[in-house]
């Protein structure tokens, strides 16, 4: 078989956009021209790539085979010309991440901050993740590495742990809660609650952790940042799972009130996934070992950890 890259690119575009006519648009093609290539790739494999109906295409399971395989190899071949670019060092490329709601709010602007202050060269493309689609992102190579935090399914991935998050309960600082230095955190569901947006990684966390404890998921809001949950808290609205570092950090300029939870689950490893860790260009690996060090307390950009 012989794979010309600029069709590889082609299907991966279709199918993200899953309509031809906007993924030939992205791939800079007629759909004409898209639907030809498409079609002789088909050809090619043997196999049929889409199904095509009246609102768009949909992937046949050959296709999701072809996906799979092709965001890897157009991943590595942008790695390639990066590690060429610059002769293997870490000044040049680009690197895409998929982190949890924790990790893109609380930490890796510090850590992005000074990492690519000294790397003009090199662009980040980050993007928050249920656990789930980082661990999937991370195998299918449409993800250069993940952060996450919690326990991590046996996927066959590289698993480097850096730091350790704590959750904690918020409360106002007249709450009843106030009084326990400690609480188990279904004592705190007697109370209203408050969480970040339905497809944070943080939701999906409070609504598994409910539906475990066969406690539905009544929220009482809803909103999109850590600070936002705060001033919540704050206004009497109701009590908020948050990261501690989160909480901490907030309540230097808020009325709020810190209960640590006594749940084993509260405390978890904060980890970095990858396919390979060797495979990747430089400027990865370095952005790995930036956070590495972040996380044991050991660079300018200080993770604020438990």
């Amino acid at each position: 078989m012989h794979f010309d890259l600029s069709d590889l690119r082609l299907f991966v575009h279709i199918a993200e956009a899953q309509n031809l006519t906007k993924g030939a648009s992205r791939a800079c093609v007629s759909p004409a021209a898209a639907s030809a290539r498409l079609k002789a790739l088909e050809g090619q494999l043997g196999s049929r790539l889409f199904y095509r109906g009246s609102r768009g295409v949909e992937l046949t399971s050959a296709g999701e085979t072809l996906l799979r395989h092709a965001r890897v190899i157009l991943r590595q071949v942008e790695h390639l010309k990066s590690e060429f670019a610059a002769n293997g060092t870490d000044t040049v490329g680009s690197v895409r991440i998929f982190a949890n709601t924790t990790a893109v709010t609380e930490f890796m602007p510090e850590v992005l901050a000074h990492f690519l202050s000294t790397r003009p060269g090199v662009t980040i493309d980050l993007q928050e993740r249920l656990t789930r689609d980082i661990v999937r992102g991370v195998v299918d190579g449409s993800s250069d590495f993940g952060i996450v935090a919690g326990p991590v399914p046996d996927v066959g991935l590289q698993v480097l742990h850096f730091s350790t998050d704590r959750l904690v309960m918020v409360i106002p600082v007249d709450h009843p809660l106030r009084e326990h230095s400690s609480i188990a955190f279904c004592d705190a569901l007697d109370y209203e609650q408050i969480s970040l947006h339905e497809g944070s990684t943080l939701h999906a966390f409070l609504r598994d952790l409910l539906e475990q404890h066969c406690h539905p998921l009544t929220l009482r809001i809803q909103v999109r940042s850590f600070e936002a949950m705060c001033r919540m808290i704050e206004a009497g609205v109701g009590v908020g799972l948050l990261p501690e570092s989160a909480a901490s950090r907030h309540r230097k300029t808020m009325r709020l009130h810190i209960v640590e939870l006594s749940d084993e689950w509260a405390l978890r490893e904060r980890s970095i996934l990858v396919r390979d860790l060797e495979a990747l260009p430089g400027c990865a690996r370095a952005l790995i070992s930036e956070l590495k060090l972040s996380g044991s307390g050991g660079s300018a950009a200080m993770l604020s950890c438990a």
